[in-house]
């Protein structure tokens, strides 16, 4: 018997398998992927001693019953990879065999052997290898490898043995059959798979309320009216704010004052008064009927309308008199509202997510999400996931993923990086981002180096926006027109993804409420805006070159190629992306970070980057204003004026005629 100290003699395998990516905290989350995309797949297996190791991928959907197989490629230092396309949304379960290859173990120690009698010995080893895999395989598999074998054990003639032994087509077959040894296998894990418009997107966000003419109450029917335009921008998703009724209890005034008065809109994000919940739409804008007519109008423009989930109760919400229970009370009795200190929001009641009905709550919660995939929403923009459980969102998104896997979630989630990532872990397919606090040079190569190449890459799809109706950022406070387009171009090419609040975007809105906030001076989010679209005409078009080059170019629908060069100024941000392999589709992007002034400078183009020779020359053709000019992988000389062009968006054409006058 082992005494307590020895070690147990146990049966196992030699293959020792680790390292599988892509895998999100040891398997505990699914990573993501997207339908029609090929995934890598990469793990590291090996084993003690010299014998060869074999390794092999397997994966199926979840609708499926049988497991895929498909051979790891080495890639040397005991490190594997193989790739595959799913063919459908839904998850996927994927894992990894390895096993001693004892077949070419013994192929390539025979390859190395001289002496005729060595030969023989070695021959006969791998003859009882080859009538196994006979005895494993039929039909004509079975008949090859069997005369293969008798030829291995009684060839003599050292010349003949070698060419039999080393016979690549009867290796190949042998070894499809031949039993495996001493095989592991990894830990099965998930791959949640969605639609393209997970990975790019292009969203607009606008108010209903504030399409009306002459400044009337707007209505869905107005937001149609609005649909050209949009279309014309080239924005794929149409996201409106909550559209449920707007409690009157405590409503907000305008500048969120705390007291509104007679007329007052209230916030949308306030939901729930006599005419119902979130189940419910405000009567200002219209019924269902409209709401599905508009739903209609938009997909047939391409164009997606993506819903505010905000679960958040106004005191005269129905829930709130029919389910107490499920908030949270003060100490004198009351409901207490919402807080953010120094924010309060009198005007909103948060749920009590671990109430004693919380199974009620959860399940009625969920009912809201299927109520509105049931009038044709197939995209939620969440507002402040980050107040609820983590257990709550992978609960609820999972319910309707299983029903429904072709619902994106976006997480609006401004808060600190782990609750960010944790909550992309738990289920949402999108998430906001720091982009509008980051400004610098510095601070942008930083953070989206993070992003494209970090650790998060695997389940964290970022969702960039320059402006929110919560935020006016500092760069665009009191700014020239300037800075709400290098803002604009930065968005929409260093992410796949990227929204803008409008028309307050276009109009460049830039009045801050107070020096040191960021809230809108005249927040739509509390008053009917009667906007003057006629002055957005020049953003428009910026907007509209910019988004077309994103849907016309391959490059910019990724995240993971993203790539900066160096500048020899603060000012000056340099970076590219590429799609297709080498001299694929590739964008060089540049922007003049100062909207104020002109900045010139030397641009290092790195040309792996690009997937080209140091030196290569090519033409780059500026997207927003048509002109060429001849560049390389190396020095390239920029200027760039803000208030005529604050950024350079070239696509880069490697066989586009000869050049000359090349910049060196």
């Amino acid at each position: 018997m082992n005494s307590p100290e020895s070690p147990r003699i146990v049966e196992a395998s030699r293959v020792v398998i680790e390292e599988v990516s892509p895998v999100v905290d040891g398997g505990r989350f699914p990573a993501k992927a997207i339908e029609s995309d090929r995934v890598a797949i990469r793990a590291t297996a090996f084993a003690d001693g010299h014998d060869r190791v074999a390794c092999v991928l397997r994966y199926r959907h979840e609708a499926a019953t049988g497991w895929t197989e498909v051979p790891m490629a080495s890639l040397g230092n005991d490190e594997w990879m193989a790739s595959f396309v799913p063919d459908r949304i839904g998850t996927w379960h994927f894992g990894i065999e390895a096993w001693i290859d004892t077949l070419s173990t013994w192929r390539e120690q025979f390859a190395r052997r001289e002496d005729p009698a060595d030969l023989q010995r070695a021959a006969g080893i791998g003859a009882e290898l080859v009538a196994l895999a006979a005895e494993a395989s039929e039909g004509k598999p079975r008949e090859q490898l069997a005369v293969w074998a008798e030829i291995l054990m009684t060839e003599k003639d050292p010349v003949r043995l070698r060419a039999a032994a080393l016979d690549e087509a009867l290796f190949r077959v042998a070894r499809v059959h031949l039993p495996r040894f001493d095989g592991a296998q990894s830990a099965e894990y998930r791959l949640g798979v969605e639609r393209v418009r997970a990975r790019f997107s292009t969203w607009y966000e606008l108010f209903p309320r504030s399409c009306g003419e002459n400044g009337a109450h707007g209505t869905f029917a107005d937001v149609e009216k609005q649909l050209p335009r949009i279309q014309r921008m080239g924005f794929d998703v149409l996201y409106l704010p909550p559209i449920h009724p707007i409690g009157r209890e405590r409503r907000k005034g305008r500048n969120n004052t705390t007291v509104g008065i007679e007329g007052d809109v209230g916030s949308p994000w306030a939901i729930g008064a006599a005419e119902g919940g979130h189940m419910a739409i405000l009567p200002a804008l219209g019924d269902l009927a409209d709401f599905r007519h508009l739903v209609a109008a938009a997909r047939e423009r391409g164009i997606e309308i993506a819903l505010d989930i905000a679960f958040q109760c106004a005191p005269d919400h129905p829930y709130v008199r029919d389910h107490p229970s499920w908030f949270r009370q003060a100490p004198d009795g009351s409901v207490q509202y919402a807080e953010n200190p120094p924010k309060k929001y009198q005007d909103i009641y948060p749920f009590d997510f671990d109430c004693a009905d919380a199974t009620g709550l959860w399940e009625e919660l969920l009912s809201v999400f299927t109520f509105w995939i049931g009038q044709g929403v197939q995209a939620f923009r969440v507002d402040n996931p980050h107040t609820k459980p983590f257990a709550f969102w992978e609960w609820v998104i999972a319910e309707v993923k299983r029903r429904h896997p072709q619902v994106i979630f976006l997480s609006e989630a401004f808060t600190r990086p782990h609750v960010m990532h944790q909550l992309a872990k738990a289920g949402f397919t999108q998430s906001y981002t720091y982009f509008t606090w980051r400004t610098t040079k510095a601070e942008l190569t930083e953070y989206f180096t993070e992003l494209a190449h970090g650790p998060g890459r695997d389940y964290f799809r970022p969702n960039v926006w320059p402006n929110t109706p919560d935020i006016l950022a500092l760069q665009l406070r009191g700014a020239p027109p300037a800075a709400f387009r290098l803002r604009l171009v930065l968005a929409a090419t260093l992410c796949a993804s990227y929204g803008i609040y409008g028309p307050a975007f276009e109009l460049c809105e830039n009045r801050p409420r107070d020096p040191e906030g960021e809230e809108y001076l005249e927040s739509e989010k509390y008053e009917l805006k009667a906007w003057d679209l006629a002055r957005a005409e020049p953003m428009e078009h910026l907007i509209a070159k910019v988004n077309r080059a994103r849907h016309e170019h391959p490059a910019l629908q990724w995240n993971d190629t993203l790539a900066f060069h160096e500048t020899d100024s603060e000012h000056l941000i340099a970076f590219s992306k590429r799609a297709g392999g080498d001299q694929g589709d590739v964008i060089l992007v540049v922007v003049n970070l100062d909207p104020l002034h002109e900045h010139s400078g030397w641009v290092m183009v790195e040309g792996v980057a690009l997937g080209v020779a140091a030196g290569t020359r090519f033409w780059v053709e500026d997207l927003l204003d048509g002109a060429r000019y001849p560049w390389q992988a190396g020095r390239n000389f920029v200027r760039l004026e803000p208030r005529r062009a604050p950024a350079h968006l070239f696509h880069v054409a490697f066989d586009a005629g000869p050049l000359q006058g090349l910049v060196g």
